[in-house]
Formats: C-alpha cells, sequence, structure tokens
C-alpha cells in the first residue's frame, strides 16, 4: 500500500511548518518511497527517450516547498507529489511526460504546457507545414481512448499571420498542447499508476516528438532551453 494519499491527506489538514518539523521522518519515508516508483517510472522512459538517461529520480521530483512570495496563498507546502520526465529537463520549454498525484485528482500528462511567445511561434509554424501529422497523432484511437483531444487554452480569433480559415486553425489557436488522464485513488494506493503511466506516457511518444521537432528550432535558433 503506497503511503502517498494518506500523507497528502494530513499535509492539507496541518499545511504549516510546525507539522512538518514534527513529521520530519514521514515525510522523508514516504519522499524516499516516491523517488524510488520514479525510478521504475524514469528508467521505463529512457527505452524510447535514452537522453534521459543521464537524469536521476531527484532530478525528475519538484519541490515540496511552495514559493509564496507573490502568491495570496501563503500555505507553505503543495499538497501533491508530481514528477516531470522530460529530455532536455525539468525546467525546460521542451515537451514532457508528467506524473501528478493528490486525493481524488491524480493524472498522468504531457505535451506542453503555456509555452514562451518564441516558442509557440514554432509550434505554430509547424503546425502550418505539418498539421496533418498532428491530426494523424490525435485521431489514433489508441491516443484517443486514452488522452481524448489534445487541449490547452485557445485564443478566441486566429493568431497573428495565419487565416481563420486555415485547414489546421484549431490547433493554430491553442496556447498549449497539452494532454492528460485521471488516475484513481485506489491506482496510486496499489502502486498500480506506474504501469498506467508508463502505458499512457509511450502512447505520448508521436506527440511528444512532433512538438520536439518545433521546439528544437527554438533551442537551435534563439538559445532558449
Amino acid at each position: 500500500m503506497r503511503p502517498y494519499l494518506t500523507f497528502l491527506k494530513d499535509l492539507a489538514i496541518h499545511n504549516s511548518k510546525e507539522w512538518m518539523d514534527e513529521n520530519k521522518k514521514l515525510y522523508q519515508d514516504t519522499k524516499a518511497e516516491f523517488l524510488e516508483d520514479v525510478t521504475v517510472i524514469l528508467k521505463g522512459v529512457s527505452e524510447w527517450e535514452p537522453e534521459m538517461l543521464v537524469f536521476k529520480p531527484k532530478d525528475c521530483v519538484f519541490r515540496q516547498n511552495r514559493d509564496v512570495r507573490f502568491s495570496a496563498n501563503k500555505m507553505p507546502y503543495k499538497t501533491n507529489f508530481a514528477a516531470y520526465f522530460s529530455p532536455k529537463g525539468k525546467k525546460s520549454e521542451g515537451p514532457g511526460y508528467y506524473l501528478h498525484l493528490s486525493p481524488g485528482s491524480s493524472f498522468i500528462g504531457g505535451g506542453i504546457y503555456n509555452p514562451m511567445s518564441e516558442t509557440l511561434k514554432k509550434i505554430r509554424k509547424e503546425i502550418d507545414y505539418s498539421g496533418g501529422e498532428l491530426e494523424k497523432i490525435e485521431s489514433n484511437k489508441e491516443f484517443q481512448s486514452f488522452f481524448g483531444k489534445i487541449d490547452g487554452e485557445k485564443l478566441k480569433t486566429s493568431p497573428r499571420d495565419y487565416d481563420s480559415d486555415h485547414q489546421y486553425i484549431d490547433y493554430l489557436r491553442l496556447k498549449s498542447f497539452a494532454v492528460h488522464s485521471p488516475l484513481s485513488d485506489k491506482d496510486i494506493e496499489s502502486g498500480n499508476f506506474i504501469n498506467l503511466a508508463l502505458d499512457g506516457f509511450r502512447k505520448l511518444k508521436p506527440l511528444q516528438d512532433f512538438l520536439s521537432k518545433a521546439v528544437e528550432e527554438v533551442d537551435d535558433g534563439a538559445g532558449i532551453l
């Protein structure tokens, strides 16, 4: 039985430095187990993303502390565990595979969320040239059954330099290119989320390749990442 959800429920109730200090060993033990599961996922993802072999599990896991300097929410700790598996690194603009554990709202996902403007321009350029490829990825039955449609905030009108009747205008209007699939609490507690994550992440590979092709042009031309 994985302890993550029980710990996170308690943390949500007692979200303070005092409580965390009192339960430091519990947190460390729970985090250590999460790192073990992340190790398994990282090894699996590295089979089709060999660039990931240079990373350690801790390189993929997000900190528990929140940055409250500019937030109205002053709770010091996040009430979820999360990891991001990207060949370009956790803090990169490149596409990646995301794991989010939280009581009642766990999920896996991937793609690129809210990219910088230059990155977004390059992705739109790739869609302009090869939108049919993205359409084919999204319409794949296995992809659709697991993730549904590529989602993200959309412009109300067509982006600059693109006609409103463009063949792929629905993709061009997107400001993020992300997908997600929910995980049940039962799957988290049993550890089955590891198999589900690896299955879903493998189905995400074509989308990641499409986005990487666009983002790599940004890296080479503008030095981003």
